[in-house]
């Protein structure tokens, strides 16, 4: 299929679905299939929906000129992108890492909304199927594009760039993510930094936390940097309180005070100083980048503050590795509070590291007191006295409403798979 006439139909019908089910008038249909599933076999029913095409690669019984044939939908899919991101000029700021990219997208975007027609990821759609959709569900009138990045395996990042042709990047960090995928954490930084490796090619533009060494060295060919960090850099901040809810203190770049966030968690730091210093790079004013901060309220189980009659939860289940578990615990245990609960959800897709990361988090966890500890999953074993095991978070949910605290701050983190949201119900 020649990508060319294909885009031409995607301009007059600029929506594009991959689920048959969520068809509307005007779709087009990007039959895509998998281990599981196959969305050829949907194609009569997308057209019956609404379909304006079917683009499909397997031949059906089904004859209706609608239907697009091409040898590899997903790759069509992933070209249509590439051809639709050349029709702009305009920033694409890429941000990839193994913690906090989400939240950072999210505060990113919220900054420069406040001054510009700005596009980005929804949700956490950032793989190979999730950003070729964000990349074309950019309008016309864009003035911003921002790109979530995520990887679990070598070279998936360097295949993004080869259509999100990102202009500016960032890479939160790299920790203890996708062990099984990369294999260490020198293989972290090596997927990771294909992003810079596009950057430097292409001399572009990097946003970089000095805070980080080792992000210093995997960005030594890049040319153009942006600095933030906790010490030196054109944006410095710090810590003004976290007793419950993040406030950020600006000492260096920009005009703000105090920065009283909505985010749980003195690990966000890092992620509102990105923002700040994107914001400010494009020339957000100062009092619009400190109200969108503020005003944004994290969601879908990420350091989200949730009050439950007299107990305070820091639920943050959307994902969970290594690094970030170390972070939440450290993070937790400096928090004000006599009272306080740990309920944790096993971490995947660390391979065969996977049964001394959990003794590594059991053993940290056993240097604080705490008024409960409760673990959920397989991948816990052999746990001290005092620590309760469930097999899921339904089961860890009928021990926490049995416990009835009051008073009491509960810390809930796990990976998605485990869905902690539900021992709160």
């Amino acid at each position: 299929m020649i990508i060319e006439e294909l885009y031409k139909k995607f301009s007059l019908f600029p929506c594009v679905e991959t689920d048959s089910r969520r068809i509307k008038t005007g779709d087009i249909f990007f039959a895509l299939k998998g281990e599981h599933f196959n969305g050829n076999r949907f194609a009569r029913q997308a057209l019956d929906a609404g379909a304006a095409y079917c683009v499909c690669d397997e031949v059906t019984d089904i004859k209706d000129d609608r239907i697009l044939f091409t040898d590899d939908v997903l790759q069509t899919l992933q070209a249509l992108a590439k051809y639709h991101r050349m029709q702009f000029d305009i920033p694409f700021i890429a941000i990839t890492g193994s913690n906090g990219k989400t939240t950072t997208k999210e505060l990113v975007h919220a900054v420069l909304s406040e001054k510009y027609r700005c596009y980005t990821t929804k949700g956490n759609l950032n793989n190979h199927i999730g950003i070729p959709l964000t990349i074309l569900s950019v309008k016309k009138d864009a003035e911003m594009a921002i790109i979530e990045m995520g990887a679990n395996h070598l070279r998936e990042i360097e295949q993004y760039c080869t259509y999100v042709m990102p202009t500016h990047g960032l890479i939160t960090n790299c920790g203890k993510a996708h062990l099984e995928g990369f294999g260490s954490e020198e293989g972290v930084r090596k997927a990771k930094g294909e992003l810079y490796d596009h950057i430097a090619a292409s001399d572009g533009t990097i946003f970089i936390n000095t805070d980080y060494g080792y992000l210093q060295v995997m960005s030594s060919k890049v040319k153009n940097k942006i600095s933030y960090g906790t010490e030196k850099g054109n944006f410095i901040g710090r810590i003004k309180d976290s007793a419950v809810l993040l406030s950020v203190e600006i000492t260096e770049g920009a005009a703000i005070p105090v920065i009283k966030t909505k985010l749980a968690g003195n690990y966000n730091l890092a992620n509102v100083l990105a923002a700040v210093s994107i914001g400010k790079t494009f020339s957000v004013p100062d009092e619009q980048i400190k109200n969108a901060l503020e005003n944004y309220t994290p969601s879908n189980s990420r350091s989200q503050l949730i009050r439950s009659g007299t107990n305070t939860i820091l639920l943050d289940a959307y994902n969970a590795n290594p690094s970030s578990m170390k972070a939440a615990i450290e993070n937790f245990a400096a928090m004000e509070g006599k009272k306080k609960v740990v309920i944790i959800g096993a971490m995947m897709e660390l391979g065969q590291d996977s049964a001394a990361e959990h003794a590594s988090l059991i053993n940290l966890i056993q240097q604080y007191h705490w008024e409960a500890v409760a673990v959920t999953g397989n991948d816990f074993q052999n746990l001290p006295a005092g620590i309760f095991h469930f097999g899921d978070a339904d089961q860890a949910a009928e021990w926490y409403k049995e416990q009835q605290f009051d008073n009491t701050i509960v810390l809930i983190k796990g990976s998605r798979g485990m869905a902690m949201e539900k021992v709160i119900g």
